[in-house]
């Protein structure tokens, strides 16, 4: 190993959790502890870095809380940066700015920002901080560039230094879009780049970085520009939050020619797309969802929603590691309106019962090598240009809600296809497309970033891989400036160096090639027209098919459910705009997860549409022993002799503890005067009682 490899590797093991020190659960919050809001997870992130930082941090650290920090890399309360009073100078003419140059806000006094050089230094500052007062990780989140913006006097800079030409407006034209949007996401890269270089070079090495980050799909969606994938392979970066929730999720899109949301869909295709940003690159992901969202709804359609995205985050049995909520002091203090009432209240306690059972949860969660029920080895490719040619529209071409992604995925999904994302900026890893059969790509709503995309590609397809590539390649951004139609390549579109690589030379629509042990199908259809009109995607789903059969695969399975078992728990999903509208019915004996009141079922029936979490009694661990299987508190100090059994169960102040214990035989006494309840068939007894921030001490007998 050389020198250079030996420092890195080195700093890596430095930057790894303590031995038993647990970090699986964490929640980012901006305020003192306060008893009514302490969630009991692992890690306290701290937000913001400002004069009441170490009281705020130690506030949670005398809890027994991890302390770790997160700030903005994109906006902040950074007003003594733009006031002047950093470093002299005054830096809102850095805020990115609209064609009609206004700044673009996101809350007074705090815009959005170019990342100039004295930028990257303020947010160092706040960082060397927050290492000063022995934080174990740094989160800079949601690097961001509006589409629209890129009219500021900095940002016309770094278009000149980086491509060398004068800046063009980003409206002018496709290219303009194109490359505007391209230096956007170089810019906030480079940004992260440097802030992570400093972070282990002061912390020498003791400090990991993660970037929360909305999904890619996400970002395509609401006209943002963002490193995303490429960040996976950026020094000094250790992992993601992958920040999918209700609002996130919430975004319509098109399938059988309506618009709607689809929230559990879309939440499985954000995390999907997440997971994959960092599956071949062995970093971590933390998965993060909220018990309710930024958009101010009732508490009924937080819960609903809430359920969605919990069980599409679930479904990923690679991933043990979660954030539980951001701001539970907003959950727990906040006051929103329920269904038929116009009068805002707080967090009823059913609700607050059943999302402390889900969260608690999380901290058994195991990792698991079972795989998600359905067909498997189908993907999609996707590449971060996605973003890149989202805003505005250019000579008439238009992509409405990412049709042209969705088209490839939702005919798919909505027939139980756990459809896999494949990050163009992964393909050079080894096992990028390990368990890839057949892949499915188009050019319509993105581009590839270099040649190696394709060669790549076709060294996969050569291999025995299954290619389809679908699209007309007549979209306005086939035509920018880039490297498939400069320095002595002349192509029309980008995919014609895509099919030399392949040795096709007639390009046929509907022919299928065979490349080396490989096929390509090709199809002159873009993907948007399968899904924003109805019944326009069965050729496409039965040329997957027949592509999978040709790729080797034995299992194709159309459905209209998702089910996956991760040790004790079972999750799933049944889809509704299916054409099977059969509900799904699990065998118990069960608790269900998602009733405050946990009751043991000799049997789940799930309809289209719905979701479940379940804990399976036959496939609890240790059977026969005692043991809490599920619980609205975090519990600690389990301890079993002879025919006693005891625990701590702690949680937040004010709400109220519902849980399940697995015993031998049926209790004859339970102390504290705490409710009690034995189930005989299932051997498990069922307690209620108010909850602890200091803990209640349970003592059974039996």
């Amino acid at each position: 190993m050389n020198t250079k490899n030996s420092v890195l590797a080195a700093l890596l093991l430095l930057a790894m959790p303590a031995l038993g020190q647990k970090e699986k659960t964490s929640f980012q919050i901006a305020e003192k502890w306060r008893p009514e809001y302490d969630v009991r997870a692992d890690v306290a992130i701290m937000y913001g870095m400002d004069s009441t930082f170490h009281e705020r941090a130690q506030s949670w650290k005398e809890k027994g809380y991890t302390i770790q920090f997160m700030t903005g890399i994109a906006w902040g309360e950074y007003q003594d940066y733009f006031k002047g009073n950093f470093d002299g100078s005054t830096h809102f003419e850095e805020g990115q700015k609209d064609v009609s140059g206004n700044i673009i806000w996101h809350g007074p006094e705090v815009p959005y920002i170019v990342p100039t050089e004295s930028y990257i230094k303020y947010i160092q500052s706040h960082v060397k901080k927050a290492i000063d007062e022995g934080v174990t990780a740094i989160y800079l989140e949601e690097p961001e560039f509006w589409a629209f913006g890129g009219y500021e006097e900095p940002f016309k800079k770094a278009w000149q230094d980086y491509y060398g030409f004068a800046w063009m407006p980003q409206d002018s034209t496709a290219e303009a879009t194109y490359l505007s949007s391209k230096l956007k996401y170089q810019l906030f890269f480079n940004a992260l780049k440097e802030v992570f270089l400093y972070v282990k070079d002061y912390s020498k090495g003791k400090v990991r970085c993660f970037v929360p980050t909305h999904s890619l799909l996400n970002y395509a969606s609401w006209h943002i520009v963002s490193p995303e994938a490429s960040l996976a392979q950026l020094p000094g970066m250790d992992g993601y939050i992958a920040q999918v929730w209700t609002g996130t999720s919430r975004v319509p899109n098109y399938f059988n020619g309506v618009r709607k949301e689809r929230v559990f869909e879309n939440a499985y295709l954000e995390y999907n797309t997440l997971y994959s940003m960092i599956a071949p690159t062995k970093k971590q992901v933390y998965f993060l969802t909220d018990p309710i969202e930024d958009g101010v709804r009732s508490w009924d359609d937080y819960k609903v929603n809430y359920q969605a995205t919990f069980t599409a985050k679930l479904l990923y049995p690679r991933v043990d590691q979660y954030e539980v909520m951001p701001w539970p002091n907003r959950i727990y203090l906040g006051k929103f309106k329920m269904e038929g009432s116009d009068e805002a209240q707080p967090i009823s306690p059913a609700y607050a019962t059943q999302m402390q059972v889900m969260v608690n949860s999380l901290n058994d969660m195991p990792l698991s090598d079972n795989e998600v029920s359905g067909t498997q080895g189908i993907g999609v490719l996707l590449g971060n240009s996605i973003m890149f040619q989202r805003f505005p529209t250019h000579k008439g071409y238009e992509d409405p809600q990412l049709s042209n992604w969705y088209g490839m995925v939702l005919p798919l999904l909505k027939r139980g296809i756990p459809v896999q994302t494949i990050h163009m900026e992964n393909l050079g890893f080894a096992d990028a497309l390990k368990d890839i059969r057949v892949l499915i790509m188009s050019y319509a709503d993105m581009k590839p970033f270099a040649a190696s995309v394709h060669e790549q590609l076709a060294a996969w397809v050569r291999r025995g891989g299954v290619l389809v590539y679908e699209g007309r390649d007549d979209d306005p951004f086939q035509e920018v400036q880039e490297w498939w139609n400069t320095k002595g390549n002349h192509y029309k579109a980008a995919s014609e160096d895509l099919f030399k690589q392949l040795g096709i030379v007639d390009v046929v629509d509907g022919k299928t090639y065979t490349v080396g042990r490989g096929t390509v199908y090709v199809v002159r259809k873009d993907p948007k027209e399968q899904v924003m009109e109805a019944g326009q995607d069965k050729a496409f789903v039965d040329l997957i098919q027949a592509a999978y059969v040709r790729g080797g695969g034995k299992y194709w399975k159309m459905k209209n459910s998702f089910y996956l078992e991760r040790g004790p728990f079972t999750i799933a999903a049944v889809m509704d705009e299916n054409a099977d509208t059969t509900a799904l019915t699990i065998k118990g004996p069960v608790i269900d997860l998602f009733d405050p009141s946990l009751p043991v079922l000799t049997s789940k029936v799930i309809k289209p549409g719905e979701q479940a979490y379940l804990y399976a009694l036959k496939r609890r661990p240790f059977p026969g022993k005692p043991a809490v299987l599920c619980a609205a508190a975090r519990v600690t100090g389990v301890k079993s002799q002879g025919r006693s059994f005891s625990f701590t169960a702690t949680g937040p102040l004010l709400t109220n503890n519902v849980m399940r214990v697995s015993l031998p035989a049926q209790p004859v006494k339970v102390t504290g005067g705490i409710e009690w309840l034995w189930d005989k068939g299932s051997k498990t007894l069922l307690l209620k009682f108010p909850n602890s921030p200091d803990g209640v001490k349970v003592d059974i007998t039996y």
